[in-house]
């Protein structure tokens, strides 16, 4: 099934119901004086996020919402009954953009708030409300006012603690399979993984959390190469990422190869992601030939702390994990 991460919606609010001409005809009364109610106001479009939906599929299915118009005025001055409003449920995660402006509207970063995205029309005066010391039988009435229209981009973000990140073939959803809930599709071959996994990891000594399989990056993904700037987005509010490279194709010649091309990649995309916190991880160690080229890596690189695992036989992963801990902890307290 494909992940639906964006959409193009149309909304509309409802119209304002008309105010009504009208006047008392009681008997006995012949020339009764105005009693026209006013209209009702039309619904609001109310977008609201829900954890029941995890992606924007339902917005390729239907793409045009309206909210119910308000009720037109009645006699004896009876105002018209309000237009419901139209409530839209999206994923925790959504960012909502004006799409002629690009402006951002509202960031949903957790299940259960609310934007009214367009306000509906408000009813018109019924002719009751002109009625002066001057002018008795007024036959003046308001019609509603007309709904707002808005076109909107809708973008989705997955909320996650740590974002796993790499080449193709690195070996992350091997690695998400073993230290969490998650059973994403796993094969010896690049790209098996073509949407973003989340899984929960519950320790049993530490505090659980959430992470995320994105799916291969590769030159050029910046640029939308191999549908590097739908995975790219999903890392934006990640707190931690675990750069995790197969050890067993790390050329000894130029052994940050793997480490250059993702971290360039990133800092094209959005500077700010080279900022957050990286555990460099060498996977695959059960591999012949992954010692030596662990060493080649290391000593390219050694101020960064780098942490070896064969994820496949769980072997350095919960000294993974507890860096992982320990990384989150600081960034809470932040």
């Amino acid at each position: 099934m494909k992940f639906f991460d964006e959409a193009r919606i149309t909304v509309q609010s409802g119209d304002g119901g008309r105010g009504c001409l009208s006047f008392r005809r009681e008997k006995y009364v012949p020339r009764g004086g105005p009693d026209g109610g006013d209209g009702g106001k039309g619904g609001d479009v109310i977008l609201r996020s829900t954890s029941r939906r995890r992606t924007l599929y339902p917005f390729h299915l239907k793409r045009q919402f309206k909210a119910k118009n308000g009720a037109h005025g009645q006699g004896k001055q009876k105002t018209g009954k309000n237009g419901q409003d139209l409530i839209i449920e999206i994923p925790p995660g959504t960012l909502v953009k004006d799409a002629q402006s690009n402006e951002v509207l509202k960031d949903f970063t957790t299940a259960g708030e609310s934007y009214i995205v367009v306000r509906g029309g408000r009813g018109g005066l019924g002719n009751a409300r002109f009625k002066t010391s001057t002018n008795r039988a007024p036959r003046h009435t308001q019609p509603g006012e007309t709904g707002e229209f808005r076109e909107l981009k809708l973008e989705l973000k997955l909320l996650a603690d740590v974002g796993i990140i790499g080449l193709p073939n690195a070996g992350k959803s091997t690695l998400i399979s073993k230290i969490s809930s998650a059973t994403p599709k796993i094969g010896d071959y690049p790209f098996t993984t073509l949407t973003p996994t989340l899984g929960v990891v519950e320790t049993g000594w530490g505090e659980p959390f959430v992470v995320a399989d994105i799916p291969g990056l590769i030159e050029g993904a910046h640029q939308g190469a191999g549908l590097g700037t739908q995975f790219l987005r999903h890392i934006e509010r990640t707190r931690i990422l675990i750069h995790l490279i197969d050890a067993a194709t790390i050329d000894p010649d130029h052994p940050l190869n793997a480490y250059e091309t993702v971290n360039k990649e990133l800092k094209s995309f959005n500077a700010r992601l080279t900022q957050k916190p990286q555990i460099v991880v060498l996977n695959k160690m059960d591999l012949a030939g992954t010692p030596e080229a662990a060493d080649a890596f290391t000593a390219a690189l050694p101020h960064e702390p780098v942490i070896l695992i064969s994820a496949v036989k769980k072997k350095g992963v919960r000294k993974l994990i507890s860096r992982i801990l320990e990384l989150l902890e600081s960034s809470y307290d932040k």
